[in-house]
């Protein structure tokens, strides 16, 4: 700040307060100084603002993993509503761990964000007494829990899994297995093998034939193998719904392998409309969810909520149920 002050023939004091766009300078000299700052490529120093505003100037958000094109689009989402607020974000992987959140939030909290988004709905007692205590803005994504924290953009799994159920058997299929995820942490894949069980019973067809083979966010991989191990149990399936796409992707080369016709000796869905889903053959079909808008929609709220100046106790609360569609294609 010195070496600017000392080009623009002025003191660091008014250097200071042409950063902070004091109305005591004048046009010209704020101009000359911020002309010299970029010919120099001088780069503020904001330590001490932060500690004398109270404003540290970047958002958490944590997602479960970061080779998951779905949460990749949400983070875009979330960073694309951030664009000209100051504020930038910083993102963490929790690798669908309750316990690695919740280090992850206590380590993040030390830094003083001004607010944290957090994909689903499941928390350590530690977590959330560590957000409940901070007293920030929060919204929960990719859920749409019963008991919210605070702000929610996001869907019911369970509802989504059900609507893929109930989508095969209008379509006459009758003998309907499901890949789950492997990790009970991940608590949107259990939400989904929650909606398959339950539209089961809703259509009266019999006891769930599932496999929890897929790690999140499940692999081509383990959707053949898991697709092995459904078929030794229950050969006589007509139709394979999966946690993910990637699985379910799986699971129909899986199906070629073998020599099965997909749809004609057995239907394959997935869950995600990831990109793979719509260059398989046959095509596949899936459910489709707002990723890049529940993002979008998180990031506008959380700033919203920054923004907010009246009294705490009467700031909006946003709960939002993003919408998802079944995408009926060849593969059912």
């Amino acid at each position: 700040m010195q070496d600017v002050a000392r080009l623009a023939g002025v003191s660091a004091m008014t250097v200071s307060r042409a950063l902070r766009s004091d109305a005591s300078i004048s046009q010209a000299t704020r101009a000359r100084i911020l002309e010299v700052i970029e010919r120099v490529g001088y780069i503020p120093d904001q330590t001490a603002n932060m500690l004398a505003s109270r404003r540290s100037g970047f958002v958490v958000a944590l997602i479960p993993a970061l080779n998951n094109s779905n949460f990749a689009d949400t983070v875009r989402g979330i960073n694309d509503s951030l664009a000209g607020t100051g504020l930038q974000m910083i993102l963490g992987a929790t690798d669908y761990s309750p316990e690695r959140e919740e280090e992850l939030i206590a380590t993040t909290l030390r830094r003083r964000p001004e607010g944290i988004i957090l994909a689903g709905s499941k928390h350590t007692a530690r977590a959330r007494r560590l957000l409940t205590h901070a007293g920030l803005p929060i919204v929960q994504i990719w859920d749409f829990p019963d008991d919210p924290l605070d702000q929610v953009v996001g869907f019911s799994n369970a509802d989504a899994a059900r609507a893929m159920v109930h989508h095969l058997a209008d379509r006459g299929f009758r003998r309907i297995g499901f890949v789950g995820s492997s990790v009970p942490s991940d608590t949107r894949g259990f939400e989904r093998q929650r909606g398959y069980c339950e539209a089961l019973v809703e259509r009266g067809l019999g006891p769930p034939r599932l496999v929890n083979a897929a790690k999140p966010p499940g692999s081509i991989e383990q959707g053949g193998l898991a697709l092995g191990r459904l078929l030794e149990r229950w050969p006589d399936l007509d139709a394979v719904f999966c946690v993910s796409d990637l699985a379910a992707c799986g699971a129909m080369m899986e199906c070629h392998r073998r020599g099965m016709v997909v749809p004609r000796d057995i239907a394959i869905a997935g869950f995600g409309d990831f990109e793979i889903s719509r260059c398989t053959h046959p095509r596949m079909s899936t459910v489709a969810v707002e990723s890049y808008e529940i993002g979008a929609l998180a990031g506008r709220h959380l700033v919203a909520a920054l923004e907010y100046d009246g009294d705490p106790a009467t700031r909006p609360v946003a709960r939002i149920r993003t919408p998802f569609t079944v995408i009926a294609r060849e593969s059912t």
